[in-house]
This record gives structure tokens, C-alpha cells and sequence, in this order.
């Protein structure tokens, strides 16, 4: 018997995303769900942390941040300047209250889906890239090779997507959030270790 039921988490979902966000969200639940299979992770909360991943994202900025305050999630000058980072440990906190998410490894993944953390666990990156790779996207470069690798290893498709990540970010610097530099750094450390190991 499943413990979440998606249907009716569906049908509240949609009141609070607009269309495209929607749709988006469904792609990263799909993928989510896939990579599941693919990597020994548990499909059913892949399948929950890709549908609530962006819950709180069309909440206004100000009112997230002012939600930030009522709940004491702490907020950086950074965040304050780039409210919509918050959307993920907002989203967090709302998975809980209002669809009952009492699993820790479902609201890390919601958590930390948009910066990357150091050593995530193995539900974090298929989140985190589930949401890069998803069908709908099409923006990011290399995207039919990062798909790939998604399906062949998680550990190199996140050092991929971090790094083309801070390459785009670079023209300009001060979008760029500390922790997914340190996210970089600690995946291209595997990558590079990995690759003296081969050589």
C-alpha cells in the first residue's frame, strides 16, 4: 500500500502553481521517477519529492520572505537579494505542513534541489537533476549528454550540471550562490579522483 496518495496531492498542487510550473513539475516527477528505478532509490519518494519540489516557487517574493520570518528559516543577505533560492527550504516546510511530508530524506531533496549541497545523498541529486533535465527543458547546453549520463552515473552528471551551472553564472558573479560552489568543488573532487584512479 503507497503511504503518499498522489492524486489528491495533485489536485491541491495545481491551485498553487500556474501552468507551466505545473507541467514542469509532472516532467520532474516523471524523470525523478525513472532515475528511481534506474539507481536503487525508493520510487515512491523520488515520485514525492519531484512532485512538491517546487511548491512554494510561485509564492510572491516578499511573502516568502516574510513566511522565512513566521517559521524562523533562516535567510542570507544573499537570499535576500535572490528570494527565489527560498522557494526550496520553503518548499520544504510546506510539503510538511500542508501535504503531510514527514520523511527527512524526501524534505532534504526539496531542500536542496536548486543550489546542490556537498555529499548528497542519493535521492538529493536525482532531484536535483530531475529538475535540470526534465523534458520540458531545453535552454541549458550539452543537455542531450547530461541526460545520458544521468541514466549511467549521478555522481558525474552532477559535476556536469554544476559546472556548466557556474559557467553560466560567472558573467555575472554575484548570482552566484556559495553553496553551489561548494557543491562544484566537492563533485569535481570525486571527478577528479576517479579519473586518477583510471589513469
Amino acid at each position: 500500500m503507497a503511504e503518499y496518495d498522489f492524486i489528491k496531492m495533485e489536485k491541491k498542487l495545481v491551485k498553487y502553481l500556474d501552468e507551466e510550473r505545473f507541467q514542469h513539475t509532472l516532467g520532474v516527477m516523471f524523470t525523478c521517477t525513472s532515475l528511481a528505478m534506474i539507481h536503487g532509490c525508493s520510487i515512491e519518494k523520488a515520485e514525492a519529492a519531484g512532485l512538491l519540489h517546487d511548491c512554494a516557487k510561485c509564492i510572491p517574493s516578499k511573502k516568502k520572505l516574510k513566511l522565512c520570518e513566521q517559521h524562523q528559516i533562516p535567510v542570507s543577505d544573499f537570499e535576500r537579494e535572490h528570494p527565489f533560492l527560498l522557494h526550496s527550504r520553503l518548499g520544504a516546510l510546506i510539503a510538511e505542513k500542508k501535504y503531510g511530508i514527514r520523511d527527512p530524506e524526501i524534505l532534504s531533496a526539496i531542500t536542496w534541489h536548486t543550489t546542490g549541497k556537498p555529499a548528497m545523498s542519493l535521492l538529493d541529486k536525482i532531484v536535483f537533476i530531475a529538475d535540470y533535465i526534465e523534458p520540458m527543458r531545453s535552454k541549458a547546453p550539452r543537455l542531450e549528454e547530461i541526460r545520458k549520463m544521468a541514466f549511467i552515473d549521478l555522481d558525474e552528471c552532477m559535476y556536469q550540471i554544476l559546472k556548466d551551472t557556474l559557467a553560466y553564472l560567472n558573467e555575472n558573479p554575484k548570482d552566484i550562490d556559495n553553496t553551489t560552489k561548494f557543491a562544484y568543488d566537492y563533485y569535481k573532487k570525486v571527478h577528479d579522483e576517479r579519473k586518477k584512479g583510471n589513469s
